[in-house]
């Protein structure tokens, strides 16, 4: 009589073949950043009280992450962070092939993404709150800077979600359960990529 047990690549991974990663701040913090930058997108013109409330919790959270990134467990420090952007474009590269190599923290292009959002974050944030000032309402390249950025935000999020699945799907892990439960696989489960032939040509 056949089974219907799972495969290895459905099944929740056991507790003893995981590892802890991320700590419960990061956590909460990345998925608290997500609902809020999702509020702040569809409430301008609408709920400008929410929306405002938004950014300036958005603030505050970023001031967070630079103090933990300083001061937080291992995997969510900046420390290594430039050789990780320096891999970055081989790690793009290999990923066209679907070799992603093993990380247990962010992979480079990971990196690349969480500098280039907090970046664009800070700045969407402050000329946010800059055009509620005295000095600064109205101003033109204020609002503009604003509307800009907020746009790029919005299209790295989607961008990020995307590159999320990808890397999943090839590395047959959910990196996503991975940023709520905080634990990651802890043998490698990417698929090597196959040996070639040596050839003379």
């Amino acid at each position: 009589m056949h089974g219907t047990a799972s495969t290895p690549t459905q099944r929740d991974p056991d507790p003893a073949e995981t590892v802890q990663v991320w700590d419960l701040p990061l956590r909460l913090w990345h998925w608290m950043l997500a609902v809020l930058v999702i509020v702040a997108w569809v409430t301008p013109n609408v709920y400008d009280g929410l929306h405002r409330l938004a950014g300036c919790t958005v603030i505050g959270l970023l001031a967070f992450r630079l103090v933990w990134g300083l001061t937080g467990t291992r995997h969510s420090r900046f420390r290594g962070m430039g050789a990780r952007l320096r891999a970055a474009p081989a790690y793009l590269w290999n990923l066209r092939r679907g070799r992603t190599g093993r990380y247990l923290g962010l992979n480079p292009a990971g990196t690349a993404m969480q500098l280039a959002l907090l970046l664009l974050l800070a700045i969407s944030a402050m000329t946010g709150a800059m055009q509620v000032t005295v000095r600064f309402f109205g101003i033109w390249w204020v609002e503009d800077t604003h509307e800009i950025v907020s746009h790029l935000v919005m299209g790295l999020v989607v961008l990020h979600v995307a590159g999320v699945a990808v890397v999943s799907r090839l590395q047959r892990e959910n990196l996503a359960r991975a940023m709520l439960t905080g634990r990651k696989l802890l043998r490698r489960n990417v698929r090597a990529p196959q040996p070639t032939a040596n050839r003379s040509d």
